[in-house]
């Protein structure tokens, strides 16, 4: 067989493996700011192949993503080579209808044939994997093949902490388990230099040793991507951000909130919430506690008036482990905000539900939902922009009189907090000519009670 090939026989490719021009385009979409399952669906791989991509290359792709120059074969002209050898057409006139070289179809017929029958059987597939394999190239990491440089740079991230005595200190942490970043837990306390840290410090430790240097870019390569073997994995939680997948950077420009679309932004309000003339406007957010406690505010934009929706965390929490995208046992999921929240706003007459404008935050993911229940637009605030929300904010810093930062809310009743709102509406505001949120209220649903006589009559 390895006469018949002119050389060294390989490996069989077994299932034909995904082409790398596709795993080079997964990347490129990884490099836009798509997150691995949304860059395989947009090159057509499955999320399973795509999700382990993301992983072995530890978030970096392991090859240039710049375009494959006309120089080489495509998969396409692989293609058309395999029709046009089983049509028994000749090399020069294959060679002519691609517009390549003799030479370059001779060489392919015979390099990249498929020979596990003991006859050169050209085949698009196999020519690929083998063009593909062959192109790797591999080439050993620097810290791979310099002991001492490694040493260097592993001490100085990973490098234990000792007291005065000479004890090693900080907490005792068990094995490292893969995860993408810690949460909430004890990490081992090390030198934790940062790559580049290292990489500038290397010129001034050996300032006449030019075998030791290495970009810092490097240490993240030896660090994250698991072909590599320079360094091990582990290691990424000795970095400050303990990432052990290496985020790209366009993706920190992803918009955090999926939930808030164009169509729900605050500029889509409808203006007569912005002049307070007619009731019904209403702004809201949540009060956070401790231990993800959280009380939701909603105030009239017009009279001020002010109610309170208790979020009771729910069976289980504190006992019940704390898994990703389990159920939020807080009170203020999703699911868990909307139902409360839709049975205070249905409680209200209908002239008083004309739309509700909300923080930006994922408790109010499920906003189109509430809507069809309860018959309010909702709204979202731009940004970084509390000013939009000016009397929830300020109807917020009234209630740390009685709800303070750093402190458990779960232990308020609703009863308790309908007390406090009580109180807010009670209070004489400068705003409106000293009268209370609820005098003004009942003004406003009186006129339109009178209104409505009226009309009828």
């Amino acid at each position: 067989m390895q006469a018949l090939t002119g050389r060294s026989p390989m490996k069989s490719p077994g299932a034909p493996a995904h082409r790398r021009e596709i795993e080079r385009a997964f990347w490129r979409e990884i490099a836009k700011g798509l997150l691995a399952e949304e860059a395989a669906a947009a090159v057509g791989v499955s999320q399973a192949v795509g999700g382990r991509w993301f992983r072995h290359g530890g978030g970096m792709p392991p090859m240039d993503l710049a375009p494959l120059c006309g120089r080489y074969l495509s998969f396409q002209e692989r293609e058309e080579i395999a029709i046009w050898k089983a049509q028994d057409v000749g090399v020069r006139e294959i060679a002519r209808r691609l517009g390549r070289h003799p030479s370059t179809i001779s060489r392919e017929l015979r390099r990249n044939a498929a020979t596990r029958g003991g006859r050169l059987d050209y085949r698009a597939s196999v020519a690929q994997w083998k063009a593909d394999l062959v192109a790797q190239r591999p080439k050993a990491a620097k810290l791979a093949t310099d002991d001492r440089l490694r040493q260097y740079v592993q001490e100085r991230l990973s490098g234990q902490i000792h007291g005065p005595d000479g004890a090693v200190l900080g907490p005792a942490v068990g094995p490292w388990k893969g995860r993408n970043k810690p949460h909430r837990g004890d990490r081992r306390w090390a030198s934790a230099w940062s790559p580049e840290q290292i990489a500038n410090r290397l010129k001034a430790d050996f300032p006449e040793d030019e075998s030791m240097r290495i970009s810092h870019e490097a240490i993240y390569q030896a660090l994250y991507v698991e072909a590599r073997g320079a360094l091990k994995r582990e290691l990424v939680a000795c970095l400050r951000t303990g990432r052990a997948l290496r985020a790209p950077r366009a993706r920190s420009k992803r918009k955090a909130w999926a939930h808030v679309t164009p169509e729900v932004m605050i500029s889509e309000r409808p203006a007569e919430a912005d002049d307070r003339a007619v009731p019904g406007h209403w702004e809201g957010d949540l009060v956070i506690g401790l231990e993800r406690s959280a009380i939701g505010t909603l105030v009239e934009r017009t009279t001020r008036f002010t109610m309170l929706v208790h979020l009771p965390r729910q069976e289980g929490f504190g006992v019940t482990p704390r898994t990703k995208n389990g159920p939020p046992l807080a009170g203020y999921g999703a699911e868990t905000m909307k139902n409360p929240l839709a049975t205070t706003i249905g409680a209200l007459p209908e002239q008083l539900r004309r739309s509700l404008t909300w923080d930006r935050g994922k408790e109010l993911s499920a906003h189109a939902q509430l809507t069809i229940e309860t018959g309010v637009p909702i709204f979202f605030a731009d940004p970084h922009s509390p000013w939009q929300r000016g009397t929830n904010e300020n109807t917020n810093g009234l209630l740390r009189q009685y709800f303070p930062k750093g402190t458990d809310l779960s232990r308020w009743s609703a009863d308790d907090i309908a007390a406090v709102a009580a109180a807010l509406n009670a209070r004489p505001r400068k705003a409106l000519g000293w009268k209370t949120p609820a005098e003004a209220l009942d003004d406003h649903l009186l006129s339109l009670q009178q209104a409505g006589v009226a009309s009828t009559g």
